[in-house]
């Protein structure tokens, strides 16, 4: 098995850290086409290496990687030669420099099984759909070794003699951030992984988030197209730039919205990418944060007359939902080893509710 197993997802931004404690590992490569990579995997050519196709060439060396899996590196641009992404039929020559390379760090660390309670909405031999609870960090990373979904998966999954526990990814093939509630697809088989990666990267699935953002969005429905990457100015941020520059990955984000209070509203996101920080960095951009995102300034109070009265008011909502109001509600797929079309709704989090239930009773006066 190659290291992360080249995941395709578009949603898998994850960078092998917690994005939303931990200062990332600095890129060690930047692609031709701009992109900050990490090498995973260095190889040379010896003097005398024969002409030889670069999937083979890899096989070769790493005994546990299929030539399926190599040939899906190379079709996401993640082996490059001499610096330059090649496909898989590329001919490896004498003393060519031939490295992998992922959008985040390799995992230095060992996976260790831990007994924390999962919230199973459904499970098959092929896959598992659970409903992450809010303050849960998907996977292992610099800062969260321990803790983590991907710890109690290993635990799950320690007696099933068909799962890799060792694997750092352990079939995740999308996340979301530790702070935001909903519904995850868990492969259980190398075959499974590829199939559901390939229908995440065609953007094939259906998500669809809720939020609670500051004010009411103009148009009240509507989408957001801009480039998503890492923030020149705090590495810990995301940003959006321009729709087709060099900067950042393309990123489109539907929002339409579900219920108005007088300073916030309720909307629903539809994802037609994924990724990192996503739907909070959208609608930041656009003039509504989510509510108490404190990484995006949603935990201060931007709308409304700053009176004692709805001060405190607003202190109250964030006690009732502190951390950013987002919720993974639906998650849709095609079934790896059915065909099947699967469809799951995860019901809103107590926090959640309680704060929307909350907001009602304000009034235009406060």
């Amino acid at each position: 098995m190659i290291d992360d197993e080249f995941d395709l997802d578009e949603g898998f931004e994850a960078d092998d850290f917690n994005a939303d404690t931990a200062e990332p590992p600095k890129p060690s490569i930047i692609t031709p086409d701009g992109r900050e990579m990490y090498e995973h995997f260095r190889f040379v050519a010896d003097k005398g290496q024969e002409m030889l196709r670069v999937d083979k060439f890899l096989t070769l060396r790493m005994q546990k990687a299929s030539r399926n899996r190599i040939q899906q590196a190379a079709d996401a641009g993640c082996i490059l030669v001499n610096g330059k992404p090649v496909k898989s039929n590329y001919k490896v020559k004498p003393l060519d420099t031939v490295l992998i390379v992922m959008d985040r760090p390799r995992h230095d660390f060992e996976i260790i099984a831990e007994d924390i309670p999962l919230d199973i909405v459904y499970e098959d031999d092929t896959v598992l759909v659970v409903n992450k609870p809010a303050g849960l960090v998907v996977h292992p990373g610099h800062g969260n070794y321990t803790g983590t979904l991907v710890n109690a998966l290993a635990w799950h999954f320690k007696d099933n003699p068909n799962y890799d526990v060792t694997d750092p990814r352990l079939g995740l093939v999308h996340r979301i951030d530790k702070d935001t509630s909903g519904l995850l697809v868990v492969a259980k088989s190398p075959d499974a992984k590829t199939h559901l990666g390939k229908q995440f990267f065609n953007k094939t699935t259906k998500r669809e988030y809720v939020a609670v953002v500051w004010g009411r969005p103009d148009p009240a429905e509507g989408t957001v197209v801009g480039n998503i990457g890492r923030s020149m100015r705090d590495r810990l941020q995301m940003a959006v730039y321009p729709e087709g520059s060099d900067q950042g990955k393309h990123a489109v984000t539907h929002y339409s919205t579900i219920e108005s209070y007088v300073h916030l509203s309720a909307v629903k996101c539809v994802l037609e990418t994924g990724r990192t920080h996503q739907i909070r960095v959208h609608m930041k951009h656009i003039g509504h944060p989510l509510f108490n995102d404190a990484r995006y300034g949603g935990d201060q109070i931007l709308r409304g007359v700053k009176t004692a009265r709805y001060s405190q008011f607003m202190r109250n909502c964030m006690d009732l939902c502190p951390r950013q109001a987002l919720h993974a509600r639906t998650l849709g797929f095609e079934h790896p080893a059915t065909g099947e079309q699967m469809f799951f709704t995860a019901p809103m989090p107590a926090d959640m509710q309680a704060l929307m239930e909350k907001l009602k009773t304000i009034n235009a006066a406060d």
